[in-house]
């Protein structure tokens, strides 16, 4: 088994420093370490099988492999494609925002 590796693009990047950011606010540092080290499960999981994400939103939105994993614990999304030489995360986004409107983008 590959282990592909993780390319996040710079609004994932920015999703989780929000989430950081909020959870050092609301629930404090624990809940924001703790929430990182489910982050980086999820990427784990990810990176090591690429076809275990929900493909859910890529026939709701149209992207084919398009593929989507959730950070247990944590109500986050990891949306992703598996790419034949590493894994493009698009987003990591709470799963209460609207999921379609943010994946379109501005």
């Amino acid at each position: 088994m590959a282990v592909k590796r993780i390319d996040a693009r710079p609004q994932a990047k920015l999703d989780v420093d929000d989430a950081i950011d909020y959870l050092l606010l609301e629930a404090g540092e624990g809940a924001a370490l703790a929430f990182t080290d489910a982050l980086q499960s999820a990427l784990e999981q990810i990176a090591a099988f690429p076809a275990s994400g929900s493909n859910r939103y890529a026939h709701q939105l149209g992207l084919p492999g398009l593929r989507v994993c959730p950070v247990k614990t944590y109500p986050y999304l990891v949306f992703y494609m598996a790419r034949p030489d590493h894994i493009d995360v698009w987003r990591v986004l709470h799963a209460q925002r609207d999921i379609p409107e943010e994946l379109a983008g501005p």
